[in-house]
């Protein structure tokens, strides 16, 4: 029997896209902090210069500072949204002293993130991915309930909070780098819990049978791929040392760069004379490993796209887009070179490499999953299939 599609079925369903667009918003802001070099504008956390962030005076938020602020606004929203969506869904899939304890526990995290003490924000970073563990089991047991994946969500938003922060206090680019990552990760995860929501999921609509079994290894490795070439690019972005390689398609005017001692110092006087910083051979690589990584995707994309002409209409629809998303990609990255790292062109380049990971992350899902959407609980309906297949 189907369910019936109703107003509070599907106000969650919308919360959950809003989420998930202020968090594609947030991808953004944070890729224009790093690519125009601010992420130091404003030196403490989790104030702004001694104040309460929503207390900073307007007429400060100029240059740099704006950009770093109102990432950090921005990004207190997706916290706060994420954490009533975790709320609305606990309440519609529990009853009794279960909803009152797990509604009280997601206001205590709103109010400790509130208390804006390092010391306790240590402690929830620390807790955060123990209690994402816990969720995932527990999804499992208790019949697929889509309360648990929302409450991995809001764990996964609070660690990737507080490591914005530290990466500020302890001005650390490394952190930046993982920082970034679970950005990423989140953005996938919130758009998969936007597809669980909805109402063609809801009524086993979403997604065909697929006659093509390997299609969906070729899909995850593809996206495996997207994920680590956004690591790189993270990793070239919080280096922050500008292009390692100047020009594309060649590198230094050759297929492979020389990287020995005297051609990095070659390099590098060149470098100096155009005003620009010194590279060394390990940031050569990882530009380089960067385009490698590049041309895997596109033939794995391209791949994905040829064997997806005998799946279904959705899946040959999505492939094409998905290639398109590649070429444009490829496209912005080479723009980037060539305008000499413009921080609008290098955001756009991440963002439309955020895009095409959550693309190729719910394809994924959907041939992995799709043709068992009645295994996934409905955000206020027990799943008794589910249950007897734990039990």
């Amino acid at each position: 029997m189907q369910p019936n599609w109703t107003f509070a079925r599907a106000a969650v369903h919308w919360w959950a896209v809003l989420t998930a667009a202020l968090t594609f918003v947030l991808l953004c802001s944070g890729g224009l902090v790093t690519s125009h070099g601010v992420g130091m504008a404003v030196p403490d956390w989790p104030n702004t210069f001694g104040y309460n962030m929503f207390a900073f005076p307007l007429s400060r938020w100029v240059g740099g500072i704006f950009l770093e602020h109102s990432h950090r606004v921005v990004a207190s929203f997706v916290g706060l949204f994420t954490a009533i969506l975790a709320g609305w869904i606990l309440v519609r899939e529990t009853q009794g002293g279960a909803r009152w304890f797990g509604l009280a526990g997601v206001v205590l995290v709103l109010g400790l993130l509130g208390v804006r003490e390092m010391p306790v924000y240590y402690a929830l970073a620390v807790l955060a991915p123990a209690f994402a563990l816990f969720a995932v089991s527990q999804y499992r047991r208790d019949g697929g309930k889509l309360r648990w994946l929302v409450l991995v969500a809001l764990a996964a938003v609070i660690l990737q909070g507080v490591l914005g922060g530290l990466r500020v206090v302890w001005f650390k680019d490394e952190i930046g780098i993982f920082h970034g990552m679970l950005a990423q990760s989140f953005f996938v995860f919130l758009v998969i819990l936007v597809v669980m929501t909805s109402r063609r999921y809801a009524e086993g609509r979403w997604a065909d049978y697929e006659p093509n079994p390997h299609l969906r290894f070729w899909a995850l490795g593809a996206t495996a791929l997207i994920f680590i070439q956004l690591g790189l690019g993270a990793t070239m972005r919080h280096e922050h040392i500008g292009l390692a390689i100047p020009d594309f398609p060649l590198a230094y005017g050759k297929l492979l760069p020389e990287t020995g001692g005297e051609a990095v110092a070659r390099i590098n006087a060149m470098r100096i004379a155009d005003d620009q910083m010194p590279t060394t051979a390990v940031q050569i690589w990882i530009q380089m490993a960067h385009r490698l990584v590049a041309g895997l995707i596109f033939a794995a994309v391209m791949a994905f796209f040829f064997k997806a002409k005998r799946s279904t209409r959705a899946i040959r629809f999505w492939s094409t887009v998905w290639i398109l998303m590649i070429f444009a990609q490829i496209a912005l990255g080479a723009w980037t070179i060539w305008s000499n790292k413009a921080a609008d062109v290098a955001t756009a380049h991440m963002a439309l490499g955020a895009l095409s990971l959550v693309l190729g992350g719910v394809t994924t899902f959907r041939l992995f999953c799709g043709a068992r959407t009645r295994d996934f609980a409905l955000p206020d309906v027990p799943n008794s299939r589910l249950m007897q297949h734990v039990a």
